[in-house]
Order: structure tokens, then sequence, then C-alpha cells
């Protein structure tokens, strides 16, 4: 039998969908995730209003995450996010970090450090101007920015709080108390 997997997941969007404002998107999101056959959501948080990343850039968004437990390797698994995101009307194009309907980000695989820590490290240690414009071309995981990232932490700390980061050795609550925000 293959192991099960918890995923980390982050959801957001800024942007209406054919469904409706991006809380009916999300919801939607998570409706289609849990139908698949081969994911289990088994915990959902809240959903939290953020401003847009950079600030500026678009309306505010609407965040929340999942754990997804599967047996699926990762890379299938961020596949299927990807599916889903172009089931709702997503089109991955132009810039990062641009106004949308839809964002799945796949944050961790339980402890899976891929593909390799020094790769997720120079990752996670890219300055800050190199951000917005490099792209790795491999999937990388933990997800590099998930420790900067509030509107990430907070929904994570609400379903996942003793979840450890595998190269950094901090919590969600850790990393999200590091920013100087409180659960």
């Amino acid at each position: 039998m293959k192991q099960m997997i918890d995923y980390l997941v982050a959801l957001g969007g800024n942007l209406p969908s054919a469904l409706g404002d991006p809380t009916a998107t999300l919801r939607a999101a998570v409706t289609i995730l849990h139908s698949d056959q081969d994911i289990t959501i088994t915990g959902l948080s809240g959903f939290y209003t953020t401003p847009a990343f950079p600030p500026g850039s678009g309306p505010d968004f609407i965040n929340a995450a999942a754990i997804a437990r599967s047996a699926l390797p990762p890379a299938e698994m961020l596949a299927r996010l990807h599916g889903i995101e172009a089931q709702l009307g997503r089109r991955r194009k132009g810039a990062r970090w641009q106004a949308r309907p839809v964002d799945l980000d796949l944050i961790a695989a339980g402890d899976l450090v891929l593909p390799d820590a020094a790769i997720q490290d120079q990752w996670r240690d890219l300055p800050p101007d190199r951000q917005a414009v490099a792209a790795p071309d491999t999937l990388i995981l933990p997800h590099p920015r998930m420790q900067d990232r509030d509107f990430v932490l907070r929904p994570l700390a609400e379903i996942a709080p003793g979840w450890r980061h595998p190269r950094i050795g901090q919590s969600v609550t850790e990393m999200l108390a590091k920013l100087g925000i409180g659960a």
C-alpha cells in the first residue's frame, strides 16, 4: 500500500470567477479537490481577507489553507491543483503575483524536502528582488516563501499549528510569531 502524505495547501484569490466572488471560487476549489477519489480533505481553515502582495497589485485576497491527505506523489498533487485552477478560470501567464480568481499552492508534503536540501535552501534564501522575477523549473517543497507570508501561515496555524518546517525547524506557530503576528 502506498504511503499517505498530508499535503498543506494554501488557497487564495482576489478576482471574481464564473462562480462568483473569491470566497465562492475557493469553496468550489475545496469541493473539487475533496471529490477527487485520490484525495481527502482532513482540515480546512477559515477564510481570511488579506492585502494583495506586493502591496497595491490588486484587490484584497481571500486566503485559506487545507490539509489534503493522499498517496499521490507531490508532482501529481501539484498537477491536480493546477487542473482545478484551470477548471475555475485561472490562466497562468504574465507577471508573477498578479491578480487571479484562484491560486492553489502546494506548501508542503509532510516532512519531504524537494528536490533536495541544497536547492530548497537556495530558493528559500533568494533575495527579495529576485523573488519577483525568478521561478524554479522544478517543484520545491516546502514552499520556499511560506515562512515569509502571513497569508499562508495564519490559516495554516488553525489547522496545522505544530507542523515543523524540515529545514528551519520551526513550527507554523513559531514562523507566524517570528513575523510578529500571533495565531
